[in-house]
């Protein structure tokens, strides 16, 4: 996954709250900001989202899943100021987005933050180039230097010479190429993207995922993807917060939520997932000593799926490696077996 800077909170909210109804705001007080869910619904008050605490590090890929009316796309909207909520602070950095001016906002939105949707909203009357430049004319960039800037975030995507193609002439993993690139044209801080890959055709799909990582391992940006499918979520994530009802019931990385559910519905969310895709050589080592000296060598946070086979296949055991290239415990390859049979002993 991506560089992580653990010491730089780029983007996090506080007690953050989006009710639905009426006088929601007095609502809150008058529940000392605790209601619980028979008081909304006794008040015909709607919690899409309820008392959020994130915290998102410079650098990482923080995922928000859950399943349709979750909230996940609410805090999302939330977090950008795109819509309103209701109580509560988010800040970037050290500036209170709430507090913010609309002109304020706006500088904001225009130089540090990125979006990019399902609905690729690009315009159809204008060329790829002329899609990508869009938000680098709104900066006041001039002509020869947003050109330049848009020609070059264009071959990063992977689109270089289709920048006259109209929209109506792409593929639609084209076209949210061209999404993506219009977003990044602006070289945001904060990148937000709200389930972009949900409508195209699961093989298109998987390429844009395996282009997503590609482009993150060479710009290192903050991301905040919303996606309601778990695969996708470990394939991408650093950490994943999951929701359900406005509630975030927890936040940790695929290997955590899988190897340590907080509640019921984590555990019945990630059941499904195979755990070779998601734990590492770390997580499944032991400190015993073997008495076969013929190991296949491995480091201890590769995912099991990477090294599996060749273990296998040999018909070796695991010897497993920190960062500083120390002995730090040793896989058996009847382990292998049953992580891959999903088997939990």
């Amino acid at each position: 996954m991506t560089n992580i800077n653990q010491d730089k909170i780029k983007l996090y909210c506080k007690n953050l709250w989006k009710l639905y109804g009426n006088k929601t705001l007095d609502f809150l007080k008058k529940h000392n900001f605790t209601p619980s869910s028979n008081d909304l619904n006794q008040s015909n008050i709607i919690g899409a989202v309820q008392n959020a605490n994130i915290e998102i590090l410079e650098g990482e890929i923080f995922v928000i899943m859950g399943l349709s009316g979750s909230g996940k796309s609410t805090l999302v909207r939330c977090l950008s100021r795109l819509i309103e909520s209701t109580y509560g602070d988010i800040y970037f950095e050290n500036s209170n987005l709430r507090e913010m001016s609309d002109k304020e906002l706006m500088q904001l939105r225009r130089h540090k933050m990125g979006m990019v949707f399902q609905n690729f909203a690009l315009l159809p009357h204008m060329t790829v180039l002329g899609n990508v430049t869009f938000p680098l004319e709104i900066q006041g960039m001039k002509l020869n230097e947003y050109n330049e800037k848009a020609l070059k975030v264009i071959d990063l995507v992977g689109l270089k010479g289709r920048e006259n193609y109209f929209p109506k002439e792409l593929s639609g993993g084209q076209q949210q190429r061209v999404g993506i690139a219009r977003s990044l044209a602006v070289d945001p801080e904060v990148w937000f993207l709200d389930e972009p890959f949900s409508a195209l055709d699961p093989l298109i799909r998987k390429e844009m995922q395996d282009e997503f990582l590609r482009i993150q391992d060479l710009l290192h940006k903050t991301i905040v993807f919303i996606t309601h499918d778990f695969d996708e979520a470990i394939k991408l994530a650093d950490r994943i917060a999951i929701m359900k009802d406005g509630l975030i019931i927890q936040i940790g990385s695929p290997e955590e939520l899988i190897t340590n559910p907080a509640t019921d519905y984590v555990r019945e969310f990630t059941k499904d997932i195979p755990r070779s895709k998601v734990l590492t050589a770390k997580s499944i080592m032991e400190t015993i000593e073997l008495s076969s000296s013929d190991y296949i060598k491995v480091n201890e946070k590769s995912i099991i799926d990477s090294f599996a086979s060749e273990i296998l296949d040999n018909n070796k055991n695991g010897i497993v490696y920190n960062e500083k290239n120390e002995k730090v415990g040793v896989i058996r390859k009847e382990k292998i077996l049953d992580v891959l049979m999903n088997r939990n002993n």
